[in-house]
Order: C-alpha cells, then sequence, then structure tokens
C-alpha cells in the first residue's frame, strides 16, 4: 500500500498536496534512517582509481557551472564530482558524513594531483576542501555560511527524514543554482523489471516528486531532467546473488505475506539459474573501484535518476 498523501486546505476551499508530511511519514513507514558505518565499510572495497563515470559526467554537463564559479558539494562520497569540478579550475567545498568516504576521497584527490586544502581560507582555484559533517549536523559549526557557493550539488546523497532542512539548507548555501539528483523509483537497490519477473509488484518510492513539489510550493520553478546510469551487477557465488536479490524483494515489497514471500524467493532462484553467467570481466575494477566476481547478470540494469535545479534564490522554504 502507497503512503497517503496528506492535503492541507488552501484557505479557499482547495485542497494542496502536504509534500512535507507525507514525506516525513514515508522516511517512517518504509526506510531505515542512513547508516554512516554502512557507507564506512563499503568505502573499504572501493579502489581510487575509478573508471569512466558516466553518470558524473552526465550530471557535470546538466549543471551548467560557470567559469571561475565555487562548488559546495553535499554527500560527495569518495569525491568523483569534486574531482571533475577541481581539474575545472574551481573552489570546490565538500561535505560527508563517512570518515570512510573522506578518506578515499583524500585518495582520490593525490591521484588526481588536486591539492586539498587544510582551511576554507587556504581553498584555492583547483582544490577541494573536506568536511566531516551530516545532513543534520547545523552546518554554521563548519564554518559554512550563506551564499558562499555559487552552485550547490547534492549527487544522490538526500536520504534524510526532513528533506524540506536539506533543500533549504542547500538553497542557502548557494547564490546562484542547486543540483540534486533522486530515484525514479527504480534504484539500484530495487529494480521493478526485475522484480515484475519475479511476480512481485514493487511498491516504489518516486523520492524526486517529493523534492518537486515541495520546491514548487515554495515559489522555485525547477526542473527535472533525467539521467540513465547503467549497473552491471557481479558476485562471487549463487548464493551471493540470491541473497543481494533477496535484499530488493524486502525493499521493494515489504507487505508481502511470507507465504507471499517464499514463492517470490523460489521465483528468483528460477530466475537466476536462467540469467547468471560466467563475467568475462572477473576480476577488473567496476565503476566503483570493486573488483567484479566471477557471475553476473546477461544484461545490464538500467537506473534512471532525477536530475532537479533552481535558481537558488527565487523562493522562500
Amino acid at each position: 500500500m502507497y503512503p497517503r498523501i496528506r492535503t492541507i486546505s488552501s484557505g479557499r476551499g482547495n485542497r494542496v498536496i502536504d509534500f512535507d508530511a507525507a514525506w516525513r511519514h514515508l522516511q517512517q513507514t518504509t526506510k531505515a534512517p542512513d547508516d554512516c558505518q554502512r557507507w564506512n565499510k563499503k568505502a573499504a572495497r572501493y579502489d581510487s582509481r575509478d573508471a569512466k563515470n558516466l553518470y558524473a559526467e552526465a550530471f557535470v554537463e546538466l549543471a551548467g557551472v560557470q567559469p571561475g564559479e565555487t562548488i559546495f558539494d553535499m554527500g560527495c562520497g569518495t569525491g568523483t564530482l569534486a574531482a571533475e569540478m577541481a581539474t575545472r579550475g574551481h573552489k570546490v567545498i565538500v561535505g560527508d558524513f563517512s570518515s570512510g568516504m573522506l578518506a578515499k576521497l583524500h585518495e582520490n584527490m593525490a591521484l588526481r594531483d588536486i591539492k586539498v586544502a587544510e582551511s576554507l581560507d587556504a581553498l584555492t582555484p583547483g582544490s577541494v576542501f573536506p568536511l566531516r559533517m551530516s545532513w543534520e549536523d547545523d552546518w554554521s559549526q563548519f564554518g559554512l555560511r550563506e551564499n558562499m557557493a555559487d552552485v550547490a550539488f547534492a549527487s544522490r546523497s538526500i536520504a534524510v527524514a526532513d528533506l524540506r532542512s536539506a533543500l533549504r539548507k542547500l538553497s542557502s548555501i548557494a547564490r546562484r543554482r542547486c543540483c540534486i539528483t533522486m530515484t525514479t523509483g527504480t534504484s539500484p537497490r530495487v529494480d521493478a523489471r526485475v522484480l515484475a519477473e519475479l511476480g512481485v509488484g514493487a511498491e516504489l518510492n518516486r523520492d524526486y516528486i517529493y523534492a518537486f513539489g515541495m520546491l514548487a510550493q515554495a515559489g522555485f520553478e525547477p526542473e527535472v531532467r533525467y539521467i540513465h546510469s547503467s549497473r552491471k551487477d557481479s558476485f562471487e557465488s549463487k548464493d551471493d546473488a540470491f541473497g543481494d536479490f533477496s535484499q530488493m524483494i524486502d525493499i521493494g515489497a515489504p507487505t508481502l505475506s511470507e507465504v507471499e514471500r517464499l514463492q517470490a524467493q523460489a521465483n528468483l532462484r528460477e530466475w537466476l539459474a536462467e540469467h547468471l553467467v560466467d563475467n568475462p570481466e572477473a576480476g577488473m575494477p567496476d565503476k566503483k573501484g570493486y573488483p567484479q566476481g566471477p557471475l553476473t547478470l546477461d544484461y545490464q540494469r538500467i537506473v534512471p535518476w532525477a536530475f532537479i535545479s533552481w535558481n537558488a534564490k527565487d523562493g522562500q522554504l
């Protein structure tokens, strides 16, 4: 069952969607809080020599950053976007709550001969200044202030209970423009096509709709475009693949009865027997630098991301 989207009175008998309340309800019923320890463990497996990242290239193109602008990148991960921006001569301030991800960011910058500044005052064109911070923190405690960057990024990083606050913080930091990406339903963890082939109707969370709605109601004119990112899954064994896709069933269809869940898992074993093949690139790094496993699917999954941008000072959240 999809979460009910609440409405509020406009004062003239009309009803409008309360996207803030709907988002908060969604987080309480379908998602666990984002966990920095989980990301620290993921970071430990990353190879800093990332392969060419077509998603990052598409994000940068859509962002439309102008020469000489300062960038703030929240939820920066291993620094793929930061490295691209610094290479182009921008000052880049980045934040992430995972110490593991920030350690890999330092490795990435070193491999690319990009200077890591020791303070905001030491930040120069072509360098990066990292901060260990979360969406929930008081950003002013880290020296961040209103209008200190020209453009603010949040690439696939908004996993928060208070979406309105996150959007407000980004708009406050940016002088000119904000750019984010959010899920359109299908995500790396939930693939509607796979679940449909297992006979499971997925309860997809189209997160970007909530962000778009909040921004539009706050007086902004958000634009939405899409980045289609290919994803190659690889696995160490059949059991590894089964465990991975079993999680997809649990996340995408949490209201299944135990009988329905067991049937979906039985369907999954048959589906994997049909679609798991030897991986000719076993051992080679994937897009994130992970060594690929000996098994893969016989097709690549496509994950669409909604790229939302808006002029930072057009509205008030």
